[in-house]
């Protein structure tokens, strides 16, 4: 269940920053806190991490969660780029315009992948990462006795998003069929451990009402596909993404195992990729959206993890 809070828009002050050409809409609690960038993935916007926010900050770190270019309240680009390297390097900018030279990551989904590129793009600018959830680099050596593929039938969305995604937005016609598509990887889908979105009984309701409103827009729905479409397109990228083995950044690792369309041993994966690591943390219950579906494991967990950050 949801309380009024989680689902109020306006529950945290949005700010705004113009910067690499596109304007970055985002929530910043808690000014002096060690820095938290919390990066979200798709179909999510920055209100996935309502129910950390508070507590994060409670806990000391000043959280700053924003909207991905193309995403939420944020701008599109006006240079066509809606990739991983394109947001790692907006978030650094955003760290230089908040006066910050480090900070710990926090991401799952396409937001995996971006703190991933930034810690290796920059490593100079990354205390710690926590991951959970994501896209992983394939390494055979580590890899090839784990359950490294997803699910059968659980592709069918990235392919299509990925290589026709003017076709697809051209289908999806009126904000509500738009809202009505994105509403199935919160519920029919799978993703979400069964339950974790439903009105009662039924799936739906106002949580999902809540996460799917940003992508009501029909230019904001197509820009959202943007890193599908650089994962099949050169043209779609602004640059190769730095995504491989890091073993230099601590990393804590959680793992909501509902998930139907991440890798089965996501877990293991995220061991080998990261070998100064935490974890992995299995989450009872929970699912593809470890913010919403189990923000009091990730609030306990990211504290500990950095709790020698919080005394400094």
């Amino acid at each position: 269940m949801s309380d009024s809070a989680d689902l109020d828009p306006s529950r945290f002050a949005t700010h705004r920053f113009a910067g690499r050409g596109v304007e970055l809409a985002y929530v910043r609690e808690n000014i002096g806190g060690f820095p938290l960038v919390c990066v979200h993935g798709w179909p999510e916007t920055k209100r996935i991490f309502w129910r950390v926010i508070e507590p994060l900050a409670d806990a000391g770190f000043e959280v700053i969660a924003s909207d991905l270019r193309g995403f939420g309240e944020s701008g599109i680009s006006a240079d066509g780029y809606h990739d991983v390297p394109s947001s790692s390097r907006d978030l650094v900018a955003l760290l230089d315009h908040l006066g910050h030279e480090r900070a710990v990551l926090l991401g799952g989904d396409f937001g995996g992948p971006v703190i991933q590129d930034l810690a290796l793009r920059f490593p100079e600018r990354v205390e710690r990462m926590v991951i959970f959830n994501s896209p992983l680099p394939y390494d055979k050596s580590s890899m090839s006795d784990m359950d490294t593929r997803p699910r059968a039938g659980a592709a069918d969305y990235f392919i299509r998003q990925g290589t026709d995604p003017d076709g697809l937005a051209a289908e999806l016609t009126t904000p509500a069929q738009r809202r009505a598509y994105i509403a199935t990887f919160y519920t029919s889908r799978f993703w979400a451990h069964p339950g974790a979105f439903c009105d009662g009984i039924v799936p739906g309701g106002p949580a999902v009402d809540f996460h799917t409103e940003p992508f009501a827009d029909g230019d904001t729905l197509r820009a959202s596909f943007g890193p599908y479409e650089a994962t099949f397109s050169d043209a779609a990228r602004s640059e190769p993404a730095l995504i491989s083995r890091n073993p230099d950044v601590e990393t804590l690792i959680l793992f909501g195992a509902s998930d139907m369309v991440i890798y089965p041993e996501f877990d293991r994966m995220a061991a080998a990729t990261f070998p100064n690591h935490v974890g992995p943390f299995l989450l009872r219950d929970c699912g593809h959206f470890v913010p919403w579906e189990a923000p009091n494991e990730m609030v306990s967990a990211t504290r500990a993890f950095c709790r020698d950050l919080m005394a400094s």
